[in-house]
């Protein structure tokens, strides 16, 4: 059974850092895509960032390319999102995703769409005051 669990969201001021991080279980890992996605109220789910797990190939959002990094740790399961400069508009619930297989664009870009992922965590809420 997949499970995955964010932590590391709460209030942060404008200009400030936070990370997330996403514990998973149960994901064959080797075969996976893991990413961020976030939910402002009113508004549909967009992706943030996505990862291949056995890889380095990465996916940004084009307008949060430079203010925030995905990484992950193997040994410990774990995806972090590493949010710097943090503006009111991020203001959002964070949800961590996971899917099977990896999906390229013409441009050979890894393709983080909502839709394509499986499982989802509970989300969590990251607040930016300005």
């Amino acid at each position: 059974q997949v499970q995955l669990m964010e932590s590391g969201g709460g209030l942060a001021q404008a200009g400030g850092s936070l990370r997330l991080s996403c514990t998973a279980s149960g994901v064959a890992f080797y075969n996976s895509v893991m990413g961020w996605f976030r939910q402002a109220p009113g508004k549909e789910r967009e992706a943030v960032s996505c990862i291949r797990w056995s890889e380095t190939d990465a996916y940004y959002a084009d307008s949060l390319k430079d203010r925030f990094n995905v990484s992950r740790d193997e040994a410990k399961n774990t995806l972090y999102l590493q949010m710097n400069d943090l503006k009111p508009e991020d203001t959002a619930m964070y949800y961590c995703a996971a899917r099977y297989g990896s999906e390229y664009d013409r441009g050979n870009r890894l393709i983080c769409a909502r839709g394509k992922f499986e499982f989802w965590g509970r989300g969590i809420q990251v607040s930016v005051s300005s």
